[in-house]
Parts: C-alpha cells; structure tokens; sequence
C-alpha cells in the first residue's frame, strides 16, 4: 500500500524547464514591477512640481485688502486666476471652520465672476506691477505630467496586448493564470516502485504491461499493438491507487505529472478548459510520460447534470480531456492514469475504449497484504518482541492501507508519549481502539446514566454473543469515546465479500438489543439508540428496495431519488415506482424492524440473568473483553460461517 517514504519536492510549475516558447511568467512578473516602480517615480516628481510651482490659494477679499493696504508687489493675471507676490507676508489668522491660514511670499487666488472694474486700478493706486498671460507655468507643468502618465498608460497597454496574443498558450496577462497546476516529478526524484507495494497483487498485474511498454514500446508496435491510453483505477479511499501510480512511473523511470480533478476548475470560463490543453501538451513534449489525475470526479462526471447545463465550467473541461486523449498519435508514449473512488458518477464517454481502457480496481488488503503493508509502515518502528504482525493484521480486516499507516503511526505516537524505547502489543492495541471506536472523552457521566449505558451496551454484546450470524464480540466499554456514550466493537474473524439474509436479520437483532435492554430495565426508551435505528432502518430498506429480500415486494430493485449524485438529474428523475409501492416499502421495514425488536426482546427476556451479569461487570471494569464474557457467561454460540483456511 502506501510507504513512509520521503516525498519529493514538486518543481514549481515556473521554475520548470520545457520547450514552451514565449516569456516565462518570472520575466514578465519583473516587468509590471519596473513599470509600477517608473509610474510611482513619475508621479511623486509630477507631485513636487506641481507643489513648488503652485502657491498657497488666499481669499480673495483678503486679496483685495492686502492691495489697499499696498502689500501687493506684483501680479500675473491669466484669465480668471491670479498669482502674485506679497511686499510683506502677512501675519497668520483663524478662519471660519477654525483652521488656521499661514501664508507664503507667493499667492494665488480667482476673480470671480462678476468682475471688479476698479481692481486695475486699486493696484496701479498700490504700486503694484501688473502682467497677463495665456499660459502660466503650472499649465505646462500640468500639461508635461499629463503627457507621460498617457505614454506610461500606452506602454502598459502594449505590453499586456504583445503578452496576449495568445492567451491560452501560456503567455499573456492570464500565462501563469492558465498554466497547469501539475507537479512535475523528474525520474529520479520517483523513488517508488512496486516493491514498495503491499497488498495489491492484482493491481500490479494489470499495470505491468503499462511499464513494459513506457520501457521498450517498439516491443509492442512491431506487432501492431497500441498501450491502452488511459488507466483508470477505482477503490475505497485510502487502498493506494496514488502510490500506485507513483510506483508505475518510478518502475518505468519516465516523468511524472501529478495533478487532482478539481485544480482544472477556477470561477473564470475557458481556465480549465487551457488547463488542460497546457498539461497535455507539456506531457508529449516530455514523453514518455505519465499524467495522473487524482480523484477525476471533480471534473469527470455525468454531463447535463447540473443547473448550468452543458455550458459550465466543468463540462467544458471534460469536453477537453475527451478531446486531448483522442488526439494521441499511436506514436505519443504518453499514458493517462486516473482515481477515483465514484467510478458510477462518470460520464460514459470518458469510460469507453479510446480513452479510459482498462479500468484497474483497487481493493482493501488481504490478510497476506495486510502483514505486508504493516512490514512497510514499521520498517522504521523499533517494535518491541510481543509485537505479532500475523496477529494485527488477522484483527485489522477491513482496514485500507492508509489505515494501516495510522495505526502503526499511533501505536508509535502513544509509546513515545509514554517514553517508551519500543512500540508494543499494548501500544497497537490501544491505537487500534481509537482507530476503531474513537478517542476516549473525559465527561464523567452521572450513576443513572452510566448504568443506563452499562445495560444498553450489554443488550448488544449479549446478542451477538447469542446468535451465531454475528460476528464475535471482541470488546465492550462504557467509556465515552468518539461521539458515543459506550462502545461495542464485533471484530470479524474472516474475510467476507458479502452477507446472507440470515446475516442480515441477525444484525437486525442485535442491533435493537440496547433499546430493548432500556425498556425491558427502566421502562423507558433513551435518545441514545438513535445511530442503532438509523443504521437499522438503512439496512432494512436496502434489504426491501434494492436486495429483493421481502416476499411482499419481489425480485425488485428500487433506486431511491436521493441516492442520485447529481442534482441536475434530480429535478428530472423522480423515483421510478408508484406511491402504493413506496408505501408497501415503508410498512415492510417497520415489519422488518418491529419483528428484529420482538426477537431481541425475547432473547433478552429469557436471558436476563446473563444481561445483569454483563452490565454489573461493565459498571465495575468499565471496560469487558472477550475472556472476561467467557468467564462471565460461558462460550458464545459457534458461528455458522467458518473462518477461512487460506487466503487467496
């Protein structure tokens, strides 16, 4: 599965070398900063002339007063404006709104429109030299700053117009906007290879072939064959399909160009779309090459499903991808490998053969994977001698790979939390509780409701510790953890691909074993039993609606509405049975449910003795395991499903 290995830093996708022609984006990032520098330069210069050339403005009766007190030395007229020169400054005063108005040998002030026939001669009268002019400096001041913030503006606009005239090729104003987010992982940088695997035989099988033609691909096209142009893997999260990939092209040392479905998608039309076409086309300058695009959904499901019809942003990037893998030439050693974890939400198109050829499913580990898997995360673990990995792994069925890694990683988190050397039995143990159950809480419930608990979570250990369709009880605990109050944890002892009716109805059963031990001893029903109905109730529908297990209903499958992932299709499809239908449903899961809770209450009635000794213990320790109920209340019914005696 997954390996702790030391990942390599991406290239950043401006530092990468390639074949683009154009400015890289670092050349044209410097250029908007040089021009920014030259128009914040201009304008504070085009500021301090302005300021030294224009004058403090004074009222103009204040201008009139100082002329009949013969103040006034000189004046330049220029239409309706004034600029002059003061004799003598005059002294500071407050005006009206309290500012206070200091002046400077220079003035400047306006006529106003009505003009003032004796103001020639009030100067003249002053011994005032007096001067007209059409132009003052501070027009051409004016004029000269306005001039080269207009040439500043047009080299700008000539720039950005030079960079666009191909804005998806990858230069331009949006170049780097455009660009493909992908991580470019060189050869040597993919230090994973199959070897470093566990537990997905089959996966690694299917994609040999993959390797062997990025190796040698004249082996293959000297007979006309043609490699598969995309791969698509499908699993639970967390069982490995990007580390597969990582180890496809490290076995076949070619680069590697990593990226997830939903960095094509920006709030800008077209940005996915030129995402796209700038990923595929870096990967055939590169080839042969890998291109993996991680949880494709994002970007690959249904089209017309949505309120956007097929005009939104991330239909046209799908049409893309379509487009992009058809136009691999047979000689292009460019393979496209996919995850996805929603394989029945993508559209039909991207699935054909062409495109997506084989599909790879990638499932949880084996009992023989799961010991590998653990051998690769606690290569680096210091384990102590009672540390059993055949053990862990026959008590992780289930588990992906990337549960593995964490249990491991916890089991080594608690023993250094304890200064420990080494990690023990212990250690895993309590790191497989929290995995499983979830962390312990500190809440300290009150005697009634801890009793409460205590018989609740009896009724369902006695159950399943009763009826031999259930898998066996491996702990129980009335210690708050996760999101409930108390815990009961049925570790299965086989590998199973799929349950029986029998099965079912049992874990109907004893499912309502905790509400039913509520009522049989308080006489009353608690809130706690709610994730018990609910994931009863889901069970017992599946069973009707979609299984076929009820007389009543037949050999039918009913796809409920809201099981749609898209809600686009939700407004058009509505369920596809009548209202009759659905209300014989609704009346055989109740039936399911009431006769589940009638057997668990006779159970329970009959073995009431063994509840109280249960629940007495459970009060006690706090914690029962699978021993203390044999010591308790003898050995649990045999199981009627053998374990399985190898494993293939």
């Amino acid at each position: 599965m997954d390996r702790m290995t030391k990942t390599p830093e991406p290239m950043d996708n401006d530092n990468r070398r390639d074949n683009r022609k154009g400015d890289t984006p670092r050349g044209g990032v410097a250029m908007i900063v040089v021009m920014i520098v030259i128009m914040l330069v201009v304008a504070i210069v085009w500021n301090s002339l302005s300021s030294a050339w224009h004058s403090p403005r004074v009222d103009y009766s204040t201008f009139l007063t100082e002329v009949e007190a013969g103040n006034v030395r000189r004046v330049r007229i220029d239409g309706l404006g004034i600029q002059g020169e003061w004799v003598k400054i005059p002294p500071a005063r407050t005006l009206a709104d309290g500012k206070i108005q200091e002046y400077r040998k220079e003035f400047t002030t306006s006529i106003p429109m009505i003009e003032n026939r004796e103001l020639l001669e009030t100067l003249l009268r002053g011994k005032a030299e007096v001067a007209t002019s059409q132009s003052s400096p501070s027009g051409w001041i004016d004029l000269v700053g306005t001039l080269i913030m207009i040439s500043v503006s047009v080299f700008i606009l000539l720039f950005i117009m030079r960079r666009s005239q191909d804005p998806f090729g990858g230069g331009g104003m949006f170049g780097s906007f455009t660009r493909s987010q992908a991580k470019r992982f060189a050869p040597s940088e993919i230090r994973t290879t199959f070897d470093d695997v566990a537990g997905m035989e089959n996966a690694k099988r299917e994609l040999q072939e993959i390797v062997e033609f990025l190796k040698d691909p004249a082996k293959f096209q000297r007979l006309g064959a043609q490699i598969p142009k995309g791969v698509l893997m499908m699993g639970s999260p967390g069982t490995g399909k990007t580390l597969m990939a990582r180890a496809v092209a490290g076995e076949a040392g070619v680069p590697f160009f990593a990226i997830n479905g939903s960095e094509f998608i920006q709030m800008f039309v077209g940005v996915g779309a030129s995402r796209v076409r700038d990923l595929f086309r870096t990967a055939k300058e590169n080839s042969p090459s890998i291109m993996f695009i991680d949880e494709i959904d994002a970007v690959g499901r249904v089209r017309g499903a949505g309120f956007g019809g097929g005009h939104d942003e991330r239909e046209q990037t799908l049409n893309q991808i379509l487009s992009e893998m058809d136009g691999f030439a047979p000689t292009e050693s460019v393979i496209v490998i996919a995850a996805t974890n929603r394989p029945d939400v993508l559209d039909p198109a991207l699935l054909r053969p062409g495109r997506f050829d084989r599909h790879v499913t990638v499932e949880r580990p084996t009992r023989k994977g799961r010991v590998g898997v653990l051998k690769v995360h606690s290569r680096k673990v210091p384990l102590a001698d009672d540390v059993n990995l055949e053990e862990i792994a026959a008590g992780t069925i289930g588990f992906s790979g990337a549960d593995l890694k964490n249990l491991v990683n916890e089991a080594a988190l608690l023993a250094a939390r304890e200064n420990k050397t080494v990690v023990d039995r212990l250690d895993f143990e309590a790191a497989k509780d929290k995995i499983v159950m979830g962390a312990k809480r500190d809440e300290i419930l009150n005697d009634h409701e801890k009793r409460m608990t205590a018989y609740h979570e009896a009724g369902h250990a006695l159950l399943g510790w009763l009826l031999p369709d259930v898998d066996p009880v491996h702990k129980v605990t009335i210690v708050p953890r996760g999101r409930a109050l108390g815990v009961t944890y049925f570790q299965p002892n086989e590998e199973r691909m799929s349950m029986g009716e029998k099965q079912m109805h049992s874990q109907l059963v004893m499912s309502m074993g905790g509400r039913v031990a509520e009522k049989l001893v308080f006489n009353e029903y608690t809130a706690g039993a709610q994730g018990d109905l609910k994931s009863s109730t889901s069970l017992a529908r599946k069973m009707i609606g979609q299984w076929g297990m009820s007389d009543k209903i037949g050999p039918v499958a009913f796809r409920d509405g809201e099981e749609n992932p898209f809600l686009g299709k939700e407004l058009h499809e509505q369920r596809q049975y009548s209202e009759q239908t659905a209300a014989i449903i609704d009346a055989e899961v109740q039936r399911f449910l009431s006769e589940s809770q009638d057997e668990a209450r006779r159970m329970l009635i009959e073995s009431r003795d063994k509840l109280d000794i249960i629940a007495n213990a459970l009060l006690e320790q706090e914690l029962v395991e699978y021993d203390d109920l044999v010591k308790l209340i003898g050995p649990d019914a045999p199981r009627t499903h053998e374990p399985a005696k190898k494993d293939e």
